[in-house]
């Protein structure tokens, strides 16, 4: 595989830089892709996945949109790009690799270019937790994740994050409630 697009159309793992640390990814439709990448960092399927979006366009067909008064629409869009990962209702279709045990997706607007890039090419979000082994340190660069993990990825994306300090706040986004700071 010779490109990041590539990887992604064909089921592969990416690494990629998000605001804070490296992410691992995949297609989100692609629920083979999504046991690859769950098997790879040991992750539990019922704790389910962020999806990582260059727009809010892209997160329309994994999200139940109506469910988000209007009154609070503005609020949501406005937390984002960056930093904020919001936990919003599933569409009823969503993979339950995607939402695990929850009837939420964790969702995420970023500007990270790279990120932005692949999503406008593909027209999705991208699968998005952290590049490490599940429990373990998140990379903050791409030479900072493990052999352990590197053998198992298909393409890394060398590009930079956005230099925050700290992974996502993930928060509901109707409530408001920090999940995690």
């Amino acid at each position: 595989m010779t490109t990041a697009l590539e990887a992604f159309q064909q089921g592969g793992i990416l690494a990629y830089p998000t605001e804070a640390v490296f992410g691992l990814g995949c297609d989100p439709d692609n629920d083979e892709a999504i046991e690859k990448l769950l098997a790879i960092k040991n992750r539990p399927v019922d704790k389910g996945l962020i999806l990582l979006a260059g727009n809010y366009s892209q997160l329309l067909p994994y999200i139940e949109d109506s469910k988000i008064p209007q009154d609070k629409r503005a609020l949501i869009l406005s937390r984002w790009p960056d930093g904020i990962t919001q936990l919003v209702a599933k569409a009823s279709q969503l993979s339950p690799l995607l939402s695990g045990k929850f009837d939420s997706i964790a969702v995420r607007i970023t500007s990270q270019p790279d990120v932005v890039a692949l999503c406008k090419a593909t027209n999705k979000p991208i699968v998005s937790t952290s590049a490490n082994l599940s429990g373990g340190e998140p990379a903050k660069a791409w030479q900072d994740i493990s052999s352990e993990l590197s053998d198992k990825i298909d393409f890394i994306i060398k590009g930079n994050t956005l230099g925050f300090d700290q992974p996502s706040t993930i928060i509901d986004a109707l409530s408001g409630e920090i999940i995690r700071s």
